[in-house]
């Protein structure tokens, strides 16, 4: 079996101009850890929903991506796209 990698955008649900880019295994698992205020950066804006996600096959190259999307260009970049 294929285990995928997923770089994922949620969007606040209280304060939409929050955004919170992560990477994980396993998507809804994470989602409802963020959900549930179980991470300490997200429970303070939760509910979240996901904006966007990609699944990738390599998780360096996975990171790489979540690397990017948490840089300036990056951000500009989901700002402009989403």
């Amino acid at each position: 079996m294929k285990t995928f990698t997923y770089v994922y955008v949620l969007q606040s649900e209280t304060d939409s101009r929050r955004f919170y880019t992560g990477c994980t295994l396993d998507l809804r698992k994470r989602l409802a850890r963020h959900n549930n205020g179980e991470v300490p950066h997200t429970s303070k804006w939760k509910p979240w929903r996901i904006k966007t996600y990609i699944a990738f096959s390599d998780r360096v190259q996975a990171k790489a991506f979540e690397r990017y999307l948490k840089s300036a260009s990056g951000r500009a970049f989901l700002k402009k796209r989403l």
